[in-house]
């Protein structure tokens, strides 16, 4: 496993809520961090079949063209009774013609295919968050590291923070969704704590073990 021995690195994405999220997790750390968008990179395509591949395409393209060490993250909502979907096509339900992405539209084609499978009950709604972020080198070194969470998905959808698919997925053990959450609940760790509940940050913690500590 390769350290990251700089406190500056490029967040790669364009997506501004998982921008501002990354953004939280690694202010403690003392980051100097800004994003591809912000430094106006080309979004590569992501052909990737599995999350670590769209991860590391991410990744390495902003690397590359920044120099800098680049931390991506690839995440998406797997629902059990739709045999996974919609997995690394995530964001792709959220798109309409126009090239904008509304996740209002998505999530209402989560319920429409959950009723089409006669998924009324939360044991028939089982699903899960998954993230994995890509720490990428200019020399083309990459390290992986993979979260989860478990969880139902609710209906109607509940709350107003966080952004995505936050307000229909209900984590495991607990009564809001996502959406209900303070962005401090929904990480459910920083520095010094050991529970993380999110599956960013539970990514996240396996990258400051991995690269930062010790």
């Amino acid at each position: 496993m390769r350290k990251l021995e700089t406190r500056t690195i490029v967040v790669a994405s364009h997506n501004a809520g998982k921008i501002t999220e990354i953004a939280d997790l690694i202010a403690p750390f003392g980051f100097a961090a800004k994003s591809a968008a912000e430094l106006a990179f080309d979004e590569p395509d992501e052909t990737g079949t599995t999350f670590e591949e769209n991860a590391a395409i991410k990744a390495l393209a902003s690397a590359k063209a920044s120099g800098l060490p680049a931390l991506s993250d690839d995440s998406g909502l797997m629902i059990d009774a739709l045999n996974g979907a919609p997995g690394v096509y995530t964001a792709n339900w959220a798109e309409r013609d126009d090239g904008t992405r509304d996740f209002a539209m998505a999530m209402e084609k989560v319920q429409k295919a959950l009723q089409e499978q006669g998924a009324e009950k939360p044991q028939e709604r089982t699903a899960r968050f998954v993230s994995v972020l890509c720490l990428a080198w200019p020399d083309g070194h990459t390290e992986f590291f993979r979260g989860e969470v478990e969880g139902t998905i609710a209906w109607p959808p509940r709350g107003t923070a966080g952004f995505g698919y936050d307000p229909i997925f209900q984590p495991e053990g607990h009564k809001r969704t996502f959406g209900e959450m303070t962005a401090h609940e929904k990480h459910g760790w920083k520095p010094g704590e050991t529970q993380a509940l999110s599956h960013r940050a539970r990514a996240f913690k396996q990258f400051v073990e991995t690269c930062l500590e010790g």
